[in-house]
C-alpha cells in the first residue's frame, strides 16, 4: 500500500526547490539579461587647445573616432561579444597615427616607441596585458592572447614580444610606429626641459580605449597607449595595470582611463570607480565624476575615464583641456566629441 504524502513533506517541498535553485546558480556572479548594445571609446585626454586645433585637424580626429566606433559596433550588431567589440575598436585606433597608441605612439627619451595594452572580460574577470613592447603591431591583440592562452595577466618586454610571435601575431620594426610629428614632439621636450614644467600636462600623454556592453549583458574594456612623451625607457603607466587604467566587471562597470598614469596607479582609479558603485551605491556618473573631478584633482592628476555600466549608462568625465571620445548605441549612429562638455 502506498503511503500518503504527509503535510510536513508538502511544506518542505517549496524550500527544497529554493535551495536547488540557489545551489544551481551559486557560480553565477550576475545573471545576464538581453540589452541593447553600447560602445564607448576614447582617443586620449592629451588634446590640443581649441585655438590650436584646426578645422582640418578636428575633422581628422572625428573621422578616426568614427571609424573605430563603426568597427566595434559592427561586431555588436552581428551579436558578437563585448570583448570582440572593444578589441576591434582599439585596433583601429592603434593603426591611426593621430592617436597615441600603436602607429603614432609617443616616444621615450631615447626616441623609441614602447607600447602598453590591456583587455578585461567583465563576465569572468579574466584579463590580459602587455607592457613595454616595441615590435608588436597591435598590442591589444597581444593582450587578448595573454588572457586567452596563458595563466598570466601581464607579460612585459622581450618576453611579451616572444609570446606574440609564438601566438602568430604580426610584428614590425620599431620604426613602423614612429611618425614625424612624434619626433618633433620629443625634440621640443628635450630642447626645453626647463620649459617643460610650464607646458600643459596633457602635451605629453594620450591613450586610446574602449568599453562595451553586448546583447547578452556582458561588459568588457580595452586600453592601449604609447605612454608619456619623453618618458624614461622602461616606464610603464596605468593602461596595462588591471584596476588602475583598465577594469571590467558585469556586476558594476567597465572602465578605460587616460591621463597621467602615475596618479591613476596610485589611486587605483578604475577599480575605485567600480568599488564606489558596488559598495557605495553610486551611479556610474556619480562614481566616475567623484574620482576624476574629485580624487584626481585634489591629488594634482590630470586625465579622464570612460565608464559604462551593465544597463548601458555611461559617463566620460575629464579634468583636462578636452577628451577625444565617442559613443554609439543600438541605432548605429556614431557620436564624437573633443572639447564639448
Amino acid at each position: 500500500m502506498r503511503c500518503p504524502r504527509s503535510g510536513r513533506s508538502r511544506l518542505l517541498l517549496p524550500w527544497l526547490l529554493v535551495l536547488l535553485f540557489v545551489a544551481g546558480n551559486a557560480g553565477c556572479r550576475t545573471r545576464p539579461i538581453a540589452v541593447e548594445p553600447v560602445l564607448v571609446i576614447h582617443g586620449g585626454a592629451g588634446v590640443p587647445s581649441k585655438s590650436e586645433l584646426t578645422p582640418e585637424g578636428d575633422r581628422a580626429y572625428r573621422e578616426g573616432l568614427t571609424e573605430a566606433l563603426v568597427a566595434g559596433h559592427a561586431v555588436l550588431r552581428q551579436g558578437g561579444s563585448s570583448l570582440d567589440a572593444v578589441t576591434a575598436a582599439v585596433r583601429v585606433l592603434e593603426d591611426n597615427p593621430l592617436f597615441n597608441a600603436g602607429r603614432g605612439a609617443a616616444l621615450n627619451r631615447d626616441g623609441v616607441a614602447e607600447l602598453d595594452s590591456a583587455v578585461m572580460d567583465g563576465a569572468t574577470l579574466k584579463a590580459g596585458a602587455v607592457a613595454g613592447v616595441r615590435t608588436v603591431r597591435n598590442p591589444v591583440d597581444a593582450a587578448r592572447k595573454v588572457m586567452e592562452r596563458t595563466p598570466h595577466v601581464l607579460l612585459a618586454g622581450s618576453g611579451a614580444e616572444a609570446f606574440a610571435v609564438s601566438a602568430g601575431l604580426p610584428v614590425v620594426s620599431n620604426a613602423y610606429f614612429i611618425t614625424e610629428a612624434r619626433r618633433r614632439q620629443l625634440q621640443e621636450i628635450l630642447d626645453a626641459p626647463s620649459r617643460r614644467a610650464a607646458l600643459p600636462a596633457s602635451v605629453g600623454f594620450g591613450t586610446v580605449g574602449a568599453v562595451a556592453l553586448d546583447r547578452s549583458g556582458h561588459l568588457a574594456a580595452a586600453t592601449s597607449t604609447g605612454g608619456l612623451a619623453g618618458k624614461l625607457p622602461g616606464r610603464i603607466g596605468d593602461s596595462p595595470l588591471i584596476g588602475s587604467g583598465t577594469w571590467a566587471d558585469d556586476a558594476t562597470c567597465a572602465v578605460s582611463s587616460t591621463g597621467q598614469g602615475e596618479f591613476f596607479i596610485r589611486y587605483a582609479v578604475a577599480h575605485d570607480i567600480a568599488a564606489r558603485m558596488a559598495h557605495g551605491g553610486r551611479s556610474v556618473d556619480a562614481a566616475a565624476r567623484e574620482v576624476v573631478l574629485g580624487t584626481l584633482v585634489k591629488a594634482g592628476g590630470e586625465g579622464a575615464v570612460i565608464v559604462l555600466d551593465r544597463r548601458g549608462r555611461f559617463s566620460m568625465p575629464y579634468n583636462s583641456e578636452g577628451l577625444f571620445r565617442g559613443w554609439i548605441g543600438s541605432d548605429g549612429i556614431p557620436h564624437t566629441a573633443i572639447h564639448e562638455r
